[in-house]
């Protein structure tokens, strides 16, 4: 069935529910317009048709037949014999169509995407480019992989790479490709990057790596300690996105904001034609044939959203939908969702299950289940709040005023409450007896949580600010920064600027200006009292602010020439 029939008998099914409920859905439906951007950024892929079929000698024959069969068919076999290469990994001898000739290669890298992927087999102990021995062409367009384990290590392969051994592509698909998968393609750039934001690494320090373990295309990578998105692999599955701690990854088809808006519209349009105790239930593109069979068992107020990919939302969007005013956000995954994607949502949905606990409510009321296996014994028939504004900011302070308007109407047993390891909320400890203020966390903190207070040593901590990606923790030469992973439910000490440390500074010995802080001078006298050049006065040296330290050393230079050489 097509996607246009589908979301037809969608909106049948919608409007031919007409108790009071049903009525307040499709109104809400009719009247919300997705926003979107008009104009996507694209990337371009250029095929030339030139295929790799690579697996065991019998299944490669099998295929190498039905395109045979479909090649004459069409009137076209020459062609496809020309732009085909056979290559089997085991010792079989295939019975192939005439004019197709085959390779023998036991193991084979393969990487790139459509119209550049790079094949190279070992032959002669060496590795070779296995296009340009068969065709004399740099790489090959098109893989079909009949293989059970495939040659390619990404979850979700590459556009141009048919893993039919693996279940993940028909044989007939993958037959229809080569026809096909011939010209230029357009794909849209599904995501934004801001390094700025991001809390990857710094000063050569490795931090949060959430992004690249989340993305089931293999898309992302640290280049030079800076996250990368290759736009010819990624796939916009959206898990990075939700897995960013900091937006510096955000989602572009549509946009986070816009999503969000589109969700904050419907349940207040739902809301004012008398709809009761709304369900947002997100559910991907590709489940709306799934998903127009499974409705037609559940209660009217259960609203739609359709996704371009379930991860495209996080758990910012999920408690704002509860907070505007929903009773219940269901996330209803189907099985074509990739394994590092559901990992991520699952993650993501024991945090949110963490803050309801606190706030004293189901778990259930943000959940992640198949969309068969939702039935109206697990739906939620009040709502917790109906917020009247739309809220606004990133999505962590997003997240936030969501949180504090919910514990708004309950009293909090407790201010701070555990979440998951790896969560990222929290705060850092410092055992201050042993910190001197080098200021190595500050330099290194991507979200400005931790700063210097300036006119003076020490410095403030921001917790709301804090992704607990660790760079602080690993930068410390004194190793007594750590991390504690919470929420703190009391806003007002979370959004505050704590000083966190702070101490005299020493004065300088010579002309009587601060210059440093008293530990850090302390711990230097202590570690270099034995050096050779800090023997005798030099050692004063520092406890002097900079420029006493030069001119007490050109001085001694110039009365004691001798000791040039210990400088």
């Amino acid at each position: 069935m097509s996607t246009k029939n589908n979301i037809t008998t969608l909106n049948q099914l919608v409007e031919i529910t007409t108790d009071a409920d049903g009525r307040a859905r499709q109104h809400a439906l009719t009247a919300t317009v997705t926003l979107g951007n008009l104009i996507p950024p694209t990337v371009t892929f250029a095929s030339r048709g030139l295929a790799l079929v690579i697996g065991d000698g019998v299944d490669v024959a099998a295929f190498a037949n039905q395109v045979h069969v479909n090649s004459v068919s069409l009137g076209n076999i020459d062609q496809v014999a020309d732009n085909l290469v056979l290559v089997c990994t085991d010792d079989t001898s295939p019975e192939l169509p005439e004019g197709m000739a085959f390779f023998y290669a036991r193991e084979a890298e393969i990487s790139g995407f459509l119209g550049a992927f790079d094949v190279l087999i070992t032959h002669t102990m060496m590795k070779q480019n296995l296009a340009n021995i068969a065709k004399g062409k740099p790489q090959f367009d098109v893989v079909i992989d009949l293989s059970m384990n495939g040659f390619h290590p990404a979850e979700l392969p590459p556009l141009g790479y048919y893993a039919v051994g693996r279940g993940l592509v028909s044989v007939a698909d993958a037959c229809d490709a080569l026809a096909d998968m011939t010209g230029t393609f357009d794909k849209p750039k599904f995501f934004r990057l801001d390094t700025e934001r991001c809390a990857h690494s710094a000063r050569g320090l490795e931090g949060c790596t959430r992004c690249i373990e989340a993305c089931p295309a293999d898309a992302l990578s640290s280049v030079e300690q800076a996250i990368t998105i290759n736009p010819y692999l990624c796939q916009g599955m959206g898990s990075c996105a939700t897995a960013c701690p900091t937006e510096a990854i955000s989602y572009a088809l549509p946009d986070p904001d816009n999503t969000q808006h589109f969700v904050f519209q419907l349940i207040s349009q739902y809301r004012e034609q008398g709809g009761k105790s709304p369900v947002i239930l997100f559910y991907a593109e590709a489940s709306e044939t799934e998903l127009a069979q499974q409705l037609a068992e559940l209660p009217s107020r259960v609203i739609p959203v359709r996704l371009e990919e379930l991860a495209s939302v996080g758990i910012d969007t999920w408690f704002s939908a509860l907070a505007y005013g929903a009773s219940q956000v269901v996330l209803a995954t189907s099985p074509l969702l990739p394994a590092k994607t559901e990992a991520v949502l699952v993650q993501e949905v024991a945090n949110a299950v963490t803050f309801l606990h606190a706030l004293n409510h189901a778990e259930e009321r943000i959940s992640i289940t198949p969309l068969a296996s939702l039935t109206q014994q697990h739906l939620f028939d009040d709502v917790l709040l109906e917020h009247e504004a739309k809220l606004l900011g990133t999505k962590r302070e997003k997240l936030a005023q969501a949180l504090d308007l919910l514990a708004s109407n309950i009293v909090m047993t407790s201010t701070v409450s555990a979440v998951p390891n790896g969560a990222p909320y929290g705060r850092i400890e410092i055992a201050t007896s042993d910190c001197t203020l080098c200021m190595g966390c500050v330099a290194v903190c991507p979200t400005d949580a931790l700063q210097s207070m300036g006119d003076r040593p020490g410095m403030t901590f921001r917790e709301q600010d804090c992704v607990q990606c660790g760079l602080c923790e690993k930068a410390c030469p004194e190793s007594v920064i750590s991390l504690v992973p919470n929420y703190n439910w009391d806003a007002d000490e979370r959004q505050q600027r704590q000083i966190i440390h702070e101490e005299p500074a020493a004065e300088c010995v010579s002309c009587g200006k601060p210059f440093a802080p008293v530990s850090m001078v302390n711990m230097l006298i202590e570690k270099l009292r034995n050096h050779s050049h800090f023997q005798d006065d030099a050692i004063k040296r520092l406890s002097m602010c900079e420029d006493c330290r030069v001119r007490d050393i050109v001085s001694d230079m110039i009365d004691n020439p001798d000791n040039q050489m210990k400088v």
